[in-house]
């Protein structure tokens, strides 16, 4: 249980598990949005700007073009992009708490989707990230609140999966992805930036903005259409 703006206490989400005391750590308002999952019985809705979506090298973009196919990274760069993130908890189908990370850029011409799907790890000590449409691609994900309140999480790991196929993703063409997520009071804005960038070739892809956030009641509205990845997978 955590305490949460207001004086409520929340149920344990799949982040307050894992970060354990340290959640506490967290400012109030990313306490609130954290504690989204089915024990809360909450949705979270983020609306709001990216400031700027980038890339790296001119030989990252082929990469990114076709992660665009199954919703994973974004293939253009661009400034003052409206943006949605739709964080909506629900049991898959091998009978795991799941919540999306579901991000829309509405970039001129056509939006694009970067769809993740977080699920708490067997032993309890990491969160499970399973990216793009048809979970191909899953990474471990470690948080931890910063002496700011601010919240850290850094990838580790990552690992492909197809049919029989399931190989630890080499350092070589991997990348590992770094994302801070604030709480501006004056403002009454959350703020994030995203890097994810390789060891050998250097920085990839990122984004930075703003956004406010929303609460629904998820046993009222549901999981919407779309939001739930194509194929689940269940190797950890």
């Amino acid at each position: 249980m955590t305490s949460v703006p207001g004086g409520a206490t929340a149920p344990a989400s799949i982040f307050r598990t894992v970060m354990g005391a340290d959640f506490d750590r967290l400012h109030p308002q990313l306490q609130r949005r954290f504690s989204v999952g089915l024990a809360s019985g909450e949705a979270c809705t983020g609306r709001g700007v990216m400031d700027r979506i980038w890339h790296g090298r001119a030989f990252v973009k082929p990469f990114l073009a076709l992660g665009s196919i199954r919703n994973i990274l974004v293939p253009r760069a661009g400034r003052n992009v409206p943006f949605v993130i739709e964080n909506v908890p629900y049991t898959d189908t091998f009978g795991r708490e799941t919540v999306t990370f579901v991000r829309t850029f509405d970039l001129p011409g056509r939006s694009r989707r970067f769809d993740a799907q977080m699920v708490l790890s067997l032993k309890g000590d990491r969160v499970l990230d399973y990216l793009g449409t048809h979970q191909h691609l899953a990474s471990d994900l470690h948080f931890r609140a910063e002496a700011d309140g601010s919240l850290l999480i850094r990838s580790g790991e990552h690992r492909f999966r197809e049919g029989v196929v399931d190989v630890r993703v080499p350092e070589l063409i991997g990348a590992t992805a770094e994302v801070r997520e604030s709480y501006d009071d004056a403002a009454g804005r959350f703020r994030i930036r995203v890097r994810v960038e390789n060891r050998y070739f250097g920085p990839l892809f990122g984004y930075e903005g703003s956004f406010t956030a929303t609460y629904a009641d998820v046993r009222r509205c549901g999981v919407r259409a779309g939001l739930r990845p194509v194929r689940e997978e269940v190797r950890a």
